[in-house]
């Protein structure tokens, strides 16, 4: 089995050489075939992990897929990208539901503490020990490659809360520490859609027969729950408005910083003062109280690298925590950070103002300010917006 860094090489060629390779396929064929998981997962993009990242942006794929549009099946590439934006912005939009998700975790992890039935049944659920063939396999693919089609995540979460009855949050837990598209909005609100969360009364249940169809038998697992009861729902809290605009002082000395949240951070340059210092910093250790794994934490440094190296930033601090993140603004005089903005999640609970001593800039990319505001509702009326957002896209 190729490892993570082999199968996704993290790098800006290694994204657009698999962008390119996938065009082709972008139509017709993805839509009949997409939700086959198969070995090597053939029929998918295998885009996420530079798209969370911004290695690639969502501009890029869809500036370079628009061209081979021809039918309406061709809209279901577009639409699975412009789903990722869609939970980004819901989350944006209500960030205290990350909060409670990291409040839930929190109390699941006391409970796995003092709950030795709980363990060890979480314990067997995180490393293919369960019995159940499909979800062994997923849990171990997981943990060796970082990764897992999308359309086996929705089974294997389906399976850990309503056949194994385990806390949903162990389970998004379990995925933010192995995956390396791992993202706060798109991991916390598909499990909560699973369980019944997000649209009130829906829950998703996995089912022997469709494991078998889209696995071509390879797994067909048997005593599988057989009624998904939501988790116990509450009303979404009202969605607020992003944050405006705020204008970099321009004779100030400024830090600019880079996260792994935007890898693309040319655009950026182009609009604020000339940085003083250019420094890095990855936050993906804090994605989990637990520890995350080594493949990720390997992938992410070695993404960041790669943003260095395009950039001829050779001499760009390389941060380990945000206390030298305040070393570096002390011994440079900075007297602003400026930065990519960091969505809701464990990099925007790591970074403030407060916490650095110096204003902390987060300039927000124009796609994700025209595409936000509206995940106000459900996916299908975001989804309006998207030809007319799409159609102004500049060429790739």
């Amino acid at each position: 089995m190729k490892s993570a860094l082999q199968s996704f090489p993290p790098t800006h060629t290694a994204a657009l050489e698999r962008l390119q390779s996938f065009i082709p396929r972008a139509g017709t064929t993805y839509a009949r075939l997409r939700n086959f998981d198969r070995d090597g997962h053939p029929h998918v993009s295998g885009l996420s992990p530079y798209l969370r990242h911004r290695i690639l942006s969502e501009t890029d794929v869809l500036a370079a897929t628009r061209p081979r549009k021809s039918g309406a099946l061709d809209d279901k590439f577009v639409q699975e990208v412009v789903w990722r934006t869609y939970w980004k912005g819901w989350l944006e939009l209500r960030p205290s539901i990350w909060s409670t998700y990291r409040a839930g975790l929190n109390s699941a992890l006391n409970r796995v503490q003092t709950e030795t039935g709980l363990r060890q049944q979480w314990e067997a659920a995180c490393t293919g020990g369960t019995g159940i063939d499909a979800f062994d396999h997923w849990a171990r693919e997981l943990c060796n490659t970082g990764y897992l089609h999308n359309h086996a995540r929705m089974w294997f979460a389906s399976i850990w809360i309503f056949t194994l009855r385990l806390p949903w949050e162990l389970g998004a837990d379990f995925f933010l520490r192995h995956l390396l598209d791992g993202d706060p909005a798109s991991n916390t609100l598909s499990w909560r859609w699973v369980a019944g969360l997000h649209t009130q009364g829906k829950t998703y249940l996995a089912s022997r027969d469709n494991i078998a169809k889209y696995t071509d038998g390879r797994f067909a697992p048997e005593d599988l729950a057989t009624r998904a009861e939501p988790l116990p729902f509450r009303p979404h809290p009202a969605p607020r408005a992003l944050p405006s605009p705020v204008v970099p002082a321009a004779d100030a000395r400024t830090l600019l910083l880079v996260t792994e949240e935007d890898l693309s951070p040319g655009w950026l340059l182009r609009s604020i003062p000339k940085p003083a210092v250019f420094a890095t910093l990855s936050t993906a250790a804090h994605r989990s109280p637990l520890a995350v794994s080594e493949t990720v934490i390997e992938w992410t440094d070695s993404a960041i690298q790669d943003c260095l190296d395009r950039h001829n930033w050779p001499d760009a601090a390389r941060l380990l925590s945000g206390e030298d993140l305040r070393n570096l603004i002390k011994t440079e005089n900075i007297e602003q950070v400026i930065t990519s903005h960091l969505p809701t999640g464990p990099a925007h609970d790591h970074l403030t103002s407060e916490a650095l001593g110096v204003p902390l800039i987060q300039m927000m990319r124009p796609y994700d300010r025209r595409f936000w505001p509206n995940a106000t509702h459900g996916f299908f009326r975001f989804r309006a917006v998207i030809p007319e957002i799409t159609a102004s896209l500049p060429p790739l």
